[in-house]
Formats: structure tokens, sequence, C-alpha cells
């Protein structure tokens, strides 16, 4: 059984999907990009800045599931550009624990939705 995860303080869904999904303990996020969900505007100012509304969008997907970044085991990073790789590395860096950090892959890709810079997902269980 699965259970639909929505949050007002995350981006609305762009497309036909959710912005997580519960089942049994494990969620599964959508990936999120730097849509400010309350102006429903990119954040774009800098890599930084794309990074910082990025996690914050998870923060709030995760906490609709009473979750936090403690619970995430997996994360998918994806960039359209290696060379900010170390900058987003730092925000991302910022909202976990290294010792107890997730498993997680980067990749540079062609293209993002809307031409973003980055987008992240993750699996976190409880």
């Amino acid at each position: 059984m699965k259970t639909i995860i929505t949050t007002k303080n995350a981006p609305a869904p762009i497309g036909p999907y959710n912005q997580a999904i519960l089942t049994g303990n494990t969620l599964y996020t959508s990936g999120q990009i730097a849509i400010n969900p309350e102006s429903n505007i990119l954040v774009l100012e800098n890599i930084t800045e794309e990074t910082k509304q990025v996690m914050q969008n998870l923060k709030a997907v995760l906490e609709a599931a009473n979750m936090t970044f403690e619970h995430v085991i997996k994360s998918s990073i994806f960039i359209s550009n290696m060379d900010d790789f170390a900058l987003i590395n730092k925000v991302y860096g910022s909202y976990f624990d290294e010792a107890n950090a997730p498993a997680r892959e980067t990749v540079e890709v062609a293209r993002l939705p809307k031409n973003v810079n980055v987008e992240i997902s993750v699996i976190a269980v409880k």
C-alpha cells in the first residue's frame, strides 16, 4: 500500500507525479528543483542559493512525512555542470551529519526541467 505525501511548503508537481510516496516505512521523494513554493518562482541567483532552495524543498517534503534528513538513506543529485559540484556539495553537506550521511550518486546531465542547474531526490526510512 502506498500513501501520497504532499505539502504546500514545497513546489507543486509540474507533471503527472507526486512530491513523495510513502510505502511501509520508506519514503521516495520526487526530484526537487529550486522553485520557491511561496512565489512559484525559480531561485537561480547562483548555484549556492539554488541548492539551498532545493534542500529546503526536500526538507519540507520529509517533514510532511514526519521525517528529517537523519532518515535519508540514499540521495541522487543531477547537475548540469560538474564544475558546480564543490558548491553544491558544500550546501548539500550542511544538511547531513557526515558520519551518518546517506549513500549518494551525483550525475552530470545535459538538461534538467525548467533549465535549472541542480535537481535532488532522496529515499528515507523511518
